[in-house]
This record gives C-alpha cells, sequence and structure tokens, in this order.
C-alpha cells in the first residue's frame, strides 16, 4: 500500500502542488489504510474492530483510485536556463529566473554595513584585478614620498619635483631655411600672388633669419628670365613693411655684394643685374638712397662695387626714378604686337651689322615670346628678300640653322613662318619683282645648310 501511494505521489505531484481536493482525500486515505498511520488505533484497542471494518471498506475504495499505472513511469525534467544577475530581474520560486533573496544579497556589490548610499564599494575601484580608482596612483606616490622613511632618496625626490618645464620650438637651420624660400619663390614665379608668399613666410621665417629672404629671392631670379626678375621686385616692394623691415632688405643686399664672385660663376653678368635690383628698391623706397651710393666701401670687392655703380648710374638718369619701374621691361605676352615686332626688326638689324650669333641669340631669348618666333622668321625672309644681295642672304640663313640647332625657335614656328611667305608672295612682289627668284634661291642655300627644312616645305615654294 505504500508503493501504490508513492505512486500516487509521483504521478499526482502536479496536483498536490496545485492543491486539488481530490490529492487530500487520497493522501487522508492511504494514511488511514496504513498499518502504523496515526489513524490506526492497534490492534489492543477496543475500538478496533468497527475502525477495521471501516478501514477495509476504505482501503476497497482507495485500492481502485490509487491503482499503479500499466506504463512506465516517467518522470519530468526541469528545465534548466542561465539567468544574469546584473538583469536585476527575480522571478518568483520555481521560475528558472528566480535567486533565492540571500544570493541576491551575497553577490551584491553594495555596501553592508547600513550607512552607506548604495553605491559599489571603494568608488568601483575594488575587486579582484581591478588597478584601482583613477588618480589613486598619485596618492600612493605622496605615500611613499615620506622624508622620515629610512629608505627616502632625497636626490631622486629633487630630480623629479624640483623641475621646471618650459615649451621648446625647434630652430630651423639657416640651409633648412633657405631650402624653403627657394620653393616659395619658385611657386611665386608660377601663381604671382604676394599675399601667398606673405602668409607662408609669417609661419616660417624666424626672427634672426629674415635677411634670407632678400638673398634667396633675388639669388634665384638672377638665374631666370625678365619676368620672373620683374615679379620679384614687386614681391619685395609688398613685404616690405609687413614681413622684412628695411634694415633686412639691406642686410640681404650686403650678403649678395659679399657672395657676387660666387654668384657670377653661374651668372656672368650678376653684378649688372645686381644693381637693377638695388636701382629698383630705391625707386620703390625699400633701402634709403644713400646705400647705393656707398660704392666705394672697403669691404666689398670689385665685382661688388661695380653692382653699386651701376646702381648709381640708374638713379642719377636725368629721367628719374620714375623710369626704374620699367628697368625689367614689360615681359612676355603682356606687350603690344606691334611693339615685339618692332624689337625683332632692330635685332635683325644688329645681327646683320654685326653678325654676332650670341648676341642675337641673348636677344630673342630675352623677348620671351616663344609662341611668337614665327614673326622672326616672317621678318628675317623678308628683309632677305628686300636685300637682294648674298651677304645677307648667308647671314640669315647662318642665323636660322642656329637657331634650329640650339632649339630657340621650334620646327613647327619655323615652318609656319616661310608659309605666311608664301601665302603673302602676291603682295610681296608687287614691292620686290623679283621676289620669286629670290625666295628660291634663299631655299636652296637654306637646304643645302642644314636639315631644318621639312621636304613638304620646300616642295610647296610658290611659282609665278
Amino acid at each position: 500500500m505504500e508503493l501504490d501511494s508513492a505512486a500516487v505521489l509521483e504521478n499526482g505531484g502536479k496536483q498536490l502542488l496545485n492543491g486539488g481536493s481530490g490529492g487530500t482525500e487520497l493522501l487522508s486515505n492511504g494514511a488511514g489504510g496504513s498499518p502504523g498511520g496515526e489513524g490506526s488505533s492497534g490492534p489492543g484497542s477496543p475500538a478496533s474492530g468497527g475502525e477495521a471494518a471501516a478501514g477495509q471498506e476504505g482501503t476497497a475504495a482507495g485500492g481502485e483510485l490509487m491503482k499503479k499505472p500499466a506504463g512506465p513511469l516517467t518522470k519530468r525534467v526541469r528545465k534548466l536556463s542561465r539567468s544574469n544577475s546584473k538583469d536585476g530581474v527575480l522571478g518568483v520560486a520555481g521560475t528558472p529566473n528566480f535567486v533565492a533573496p540571500h544570493r541576491k544579497w551575497k553577490n551584491s556589490r553594495r555596501s553592508r554595513n547600513g550607512y552607506g548610499r548604495g553605491l559599489p564599494k571603494k568608488g568601483g575601484a575594488g575587486g579582484k584585478g581591478v588597478w584601482g580608482k583613477p588618480g589613486s596612483e598619485e596618492v600612493y606616490d605622496e605615500l611613499d614620498e615620506d622624508p622620515n622613511d629610512p629608505n627616502f632618496d632625497i636626490d631622486a625626490y629633487n630630480s623629479s619635483h624640483n623641475v621646471e618645464l618650459k615649451e621648446i620650438v625647434p630652430q630651423p637651420t639657416e640651409a633648412e631655411v633657405a631650402k624653403k624660400l627657394e620653393t616659395i619663390i619658385l611657386e611665386y614665379f608660377e601663381h604671382g600672388d604676394t599675399r601667398e608668399v606673405a602668409d607662408a613666410l609669417d609661419e616660417l621665417l624666424p626672427p634672426g633669419l629674415k635677411p634670407l629672404v632678400t638673398k634667396t629671392f633675388v639669388s634665384v631670379a638672377l638665374e631666370h628670365k625678365q619676368s620672373q626678375r620683374e615679379l620679384t621686385s614687386v614681391l619685395m616692394s609688398d613685404l616690405y613693411g609687413r614681413i622684412v623691415t628695411r634694415e633686412d632688405i639691406c642686410a640681404g643686399f650686403d650678403l649678395l655684394l659679399a657672395n657676387l664672385a660666387d654668384i657670377m660663376l653661374d651668372t656672368p653678368d650678376a653684378p649688372h643685374l645686381l644693381g637693377n635690383f638695388i636701382a629698383r628698391a630705391v625707386a620703390d623706397d625699400c633701402i634709403p638712397p644713400k646705400y647705393a651710393y656707398q660704392s666705394e666701401r672697403e669691404d666689398l670687392d670689385r665685382h661688388g662695387q661695380a653692382a653699386l655703380v651701376r646702381a648709381t648710374t640708374l638713379l642719377s638718369m636725368h629721367d628719374g626714378w620714375g623710369q626704374l619701374d620699367n628697368v625689367w621691361g614689360v615681359g612676355g605676352a603682356l606687350r603690344p604686337v606691334q611693339t615685339i615686332t618692332q624689337q625683332m626688326s632692330y635685332l635683325l638689324q644688329e645681327y646683320l651689322l654685326s653678325r654676332d650669333l650670341s648676341e642675337a641669340q641673348r636677344s630673342i631669348k630675352e623677348l620671351e615670346v616663344p609662341h611668337f618666333h614665327h614673326e622672326l622668321i616672317y621678318e628675317a625672309i623678308i628683309m632677305t628678300l628686300e636685300a637682294f644681295n648674298e651677304s645677307t642672304e648667308v647671314a640669315i640663313c647662318e642665323l636660322f640653322r642656329t637657331l634650329d640647332s640650339t632649339c630657340i625657335v621650334t620646327p613647327e614656328q619655323m615652318e609656319q613662318g616661310f608659309r605666311r611667305v608664301y601665302e603673302d608672295m602676291t603682295d610681296i612682289v608687287l614691292d620686290i619683282p623679283l621676289a620669286y627668284s629670290i625666295l628660291d634661291r634663299f631655299i636652296q642655300r637654306c637646304q643645302r645648310a642644314g636639315s631644318f627644312m621639312s621636304e613638304a616645305l620646300i616642295k610647296d615654294i610658290p611659282t609665278r
């Protein structure tokens, strides 16, 4: 009977938990039918006969209810689930998220003395594997530095506390500044914006190296053309008063005058050009006039004195300082076409008189109009047709050959100049009746002198 009651307890556990009434009757019947239960009074009791009869009837009725099931017993498996105590969600007893109250407070980080504000212990700096509260290392260092400690090191203490930290800005060397200044002036030749140069110099120049501005800018300009020298003079005038002072410009010219012998190795006419820069600086009111009139200074060599003499000559001209604004001329394509054509005519006439090819090449380069060299070829051929003599043909033919070999005039510009003459022959022959025969003879001479004329150009010679 005990086994049957246990089976009923196992299978009806859910009803027992839910407090069903049927389970209560079964439990009470089973208890009454057991030989050693509370309800039995024993064999020696007077009422044992009547109670036994009642017990047998109850046993017979309960036997049917507590009959062992025919199939095997299966025990329901509880589903285990993990829960995070940090979530703060505690379920009801018997549910997977349930946490016993004593375990809940055991794992809490809150203070247990009852006097705290409910914050984590030690401000969140306690626990295993924790370095401590941020900033506590400074407190520990102060605690360790006790002058009364026998192991206290006074030298180490003084070396770590008696230290004054100052901001140190590394100063660039003269070579580094000069290299950056060269980059700045070369970029300026491309964009021509003086404000951009001034902004770059504000961030670059230390106070003691400002004379390098004049020295570097003028040195680079001496190796370039007239238009870049004009830009350099304009830049120095704009930088005066903002970046450099009068003393800085004079100191920069002093450095140039002292190194003029070395500069002449790359630029032979450096004294002449430097004198132009000094005279232009005086005209722009960047340096005093007395600086240019010190041509007898003992600290200068003959090249430096020659540069000051050149500046004095320009400043002493009767036209005044106004003409010094064009000391470098009007460069490149900024000049009118008529002016460029007139200058080309003058240099060709000078060449025919002197027959100096090097001077002619220098004059053509100074014009700075490589896109307009076809006009030079056109003017030279017209002069040959008008001269009507063999010596002029030989000189012009030699000039063309030299200009082609030195790449001063490109083959495209050379061919364009000849074809312009071909197109205008109908008008030229009105003034020069023998123009066709002279042109044919001149082209044959050029063909024998070199290969600067293409075969197509020779075949396209116009005829009457």
